[in-house]
């Protein structure tokens, strides 16, 4: 294997200097990066001068490096999938987006029901064919698009023998928008109204990694109290997302004492957010080059009264289901996910974690208030719903504690200027962050004239979903809601 271009998280490089191999040596060195623990972070198509590539991104935990290569992007390609799985969405998306026959690959399904490269025909979404299992007594289920509650559409299809699920097949793709393409024709301030909404719940996360990457190409470093709210907005992002998930998991256990408390702690967990910009969300609260709104120690004495507050109402709500045990019996031993299947699945954040995956990069790639403030990195062992639960409130306990030590730090917070500089031309840059649903990574490439030239959105769902699916592998159907939720997974971050 040669060797490869490695680059730091939040920098770029000359697209010239990515590596460029033959379809065989690019699937054999990818192999043997994942196998020495490397996962993929992107794979995607891009353009360097007039000849198209195939990029992949390869983040590695140990040495915190991000390894560039690339091959050239032909009709046809030896799918990697065969003997790297993690990397069947993203040739799936591939052969979708620009009709690359990727050979050996199990299925090529359809991930956004885009119309073929060329073509202006409409499709339908989940119009397709599913996998089907035949046999005396097998029956088939179809739940979704349209669900029985006010949630984001997606179709399930399992294929059951009785009450037991031989196979759950997940088709999204019905809230594609378009927002990568659109992002390389929009104006600078729609592009951050854009990206925060990749995934509404996840806005800090997303806008944190598209500044990130606009930073890097400006040559822009935001100040230290610039840093410490984005971190404390990350964790309030974090924070509320986990409680509301606790209350849901509650609820679907028919648990009402917790489900209820967290519904209204959830609000007070977003309104705290409110306090540093006026939107429960944090939009307009992160800008390239710093943030949106000024932090004076005020504000910062009222997020910290708040945040005891939330702590003991939080401890008093969530002792409830570590006290029952008819609640814990629940949760054990259903919808397991081995170690073995999370690695080769590429699973990322809290359900990697609960089977046992240490990754985390506020802990692997630290940028900004992280390369100070690391998290305590919990790690689960058995990969069931109650270790899905339980690191979500190992890591509300964690972010609470990470929340005040960056306030303290905290002096005044100014607004940042915009960005006046030209952005580095013909380069490639890489940006991750941790949202709370794991990994969430944003690639931009630059023209000659340092304009976006392509960009690459990989949410921390686009990996996860299939994990949920083997979650599902013999258990009942009627597990199906509890499993759900314990990932509770994004349906327009996939489907972008």
């Amino acid at each position: 294997m040669k060797k490869h271009l490695k680059i730091k998280n939040s920098t770029f490089t000359p697209v010239s200097a990515v590596p460029v191999v033959d379809n065989h040596q690019f699937k054999k060195d990818v192999a043997i990066l994942v196998a020495e623990n490397s996962r993929l972070s992107a794979l995607f198509v891009m353009q360097r001068a007039d000849q198209k590539l195939i990029c992949a991104v390869l983040s590695k935990d140990e040495d915190a490096s991000l390894t560039l290569l690339a091959t050239p992007c032909q009709k046809e390609f030896e799918s990697l999938t065969p003997h790297i799985p993690q990397a069947h969405m993203f040739e799936r998306e591939m052969h979708e987006t620009h009709g690359i026959d990727m050979i050996g690959h199990p299925w090529l399904k359809p991930v956004r029901f885009l119309p073929k490269p060329g073509s202006k025909d409409e499709v339908l979404p989940g119009v397709t064919n599913y996998f089907e299992v035949t046999g005396e007594e097998i029956h088939e289920v179809a739940v979704g698009p349209v669900h029985a509650g006010i949630i984001e559409p997606g179709h399930f299809r399992f294929q059951c023998h009785g009450e037991k699920v031989l196979h759950l097949e997940i088709e999204l793709g019905y809230q594609h928008r378009g927002i990568e393409k659109a992002l390389l024709r929009n104006q600078p301030h729609q592009n951050l109204r854009m990206i925060e909404v990749v995934a509404g719940d996840s806005t800090i996360a997303h806008t944190t990694a598209h500044a990130m990457l606009l930073e890097t190409l400006h040559g822009v470093k935001p100040d230290r109290n610039a840093h410490l709210v984005r971190g404390i907005a990350l964790e309030l992002e974090r924070m509320a997302n986990h409680t509301g998930d606790l209350g849901a998991l509650a609820g679907d256990v028919g648990f009402l004492p917790t489900a209820a408390y967290c519904g209204r702690i959830r609000g007070d967990i977003l309104n705290t957010t409110a306090v540093l910009c006026g939107n429960r969300f944090g939009r307009g609260l992160i800008r390239p080059g710093g943030v949106g709104y000024a932090v004076d120690k005020a504000i910062a004495d009222t997020v910290l009264e708040r945040l005891r507050s939330i702590e003991a109402d939080l401890i008093s709500a969530i002792s409830l289901i570590w006290n029952t045990p008819s609640v814990i019996a629940r949760l054990e031993e259903t919808g397991k996910v081995s170690l073995d299947d999370a690695i080769a699945a590429g699973l990322v954040g809290p359900a990697a974690r609960a089977s046992g995956m240490s990754v985390d990069i506020r802990c692997s790639h630290p940028t900004g208030a992280y390369q100070t403030y690391k998290p305590e990195l919990s790690v689960g062992s058995n990969g069931d719903v109650f270790w899905r639960t339980r690191m979500r409130w190992l890591e509300l306990k964690d972010s609470m504690k990470l929340i005040r030590a960056m306030i303290g730090e905290l002096t005044a917070v100014a607004v940042a200027e915009p960005l006046r500089s030209g952005a580095a031309a013909d380069v490639i840059a890489v940006a991750l962050t941790e949202g709370w649903r794991g990994e969430v990574c944003h690639v931009a490439l630059t023209d000659k004239s340092g304009k976006i030239a392509g960009y690459k959105i990989v949410d921390p769902s686009f990996h996860n979903w299939f994990g949920l699916a083997l979650a599902l592998r013999d258990q009942e159907i009627s597990d199906f809601p509890l499993c759900n939720k314990s990932f509770n997974l994004s349906y327009c971050g996939h489907d972008l």
